[in-house]
């Protein structure tokens, strides 16, 4: 249905390389031209070799499955009536080993919190049916072996 493509530049600077005293500091590049700044994470790569103000790859993960489940979620909304004004996450996930030994995400919590405006608000349970469903239809979280749990906040 779709193809997507991200570039991912990293330069070598002075360091030797093969004392693994290296910067892993790089950018990601995508369609339209938007670049971001990447970098290993500090937990995993300590600095001065990681860059903590860059976006690592485990918050690009755990961002990716927030992002997919908010789109779908409004998605969802929009098409039962539902006038949503804002929709904050406080995403996060854990990285531990799994059950073959392997450092992995093994879970990630989303906590999506919305609020809604107009004549037709809906009900707590509304809100939950419609996370199960943003759930349901995610490409990313059908995409992953990792445990992906909505707790709406109300």
């Amino acid at each position: 249905m779709g193809t997507y493509a991200a570039t991912i530049n990293w330069q070598r600077n002075e360091a030797k390389f093969t004392d693994n005293r290296y910067s892993r500091a790089h950018m990601w590049q995508f369609d339209g031209g938007y670049s971001v700044p990447a970098s290993s994470s500090p937990h995993v790569v300590p600095l001065p070799y990681s860059d903590a103000s860059a976006v690592d790859p485990e918050e690009a993960f755990v961002a990716s499955l927030s992002s997919c489940h908010m789109l779908c979620f409004l998605y969802i909304a929009a098409k039962r009536g539902f006038v949503v004004d804002s929709y904050h996450d406080e995403a996060q996930g854990v990285m531990e080993k799994s059950a073959n030994g392997k450092l992995s995400i093994t879970v990630v919590t989303l906590r999506p919190r919305a609020t809604f405006s107009g004549d037709q608000v809906p009900s707590a349970l509304d809100i939950h049916t419609m996370h199960h469903e943003a759930h349901e239809d995610c490409f990313i979280a059908s995409s992953v072996k990792t445990d992906v749990r909505c707790e709406p906040v109300l």
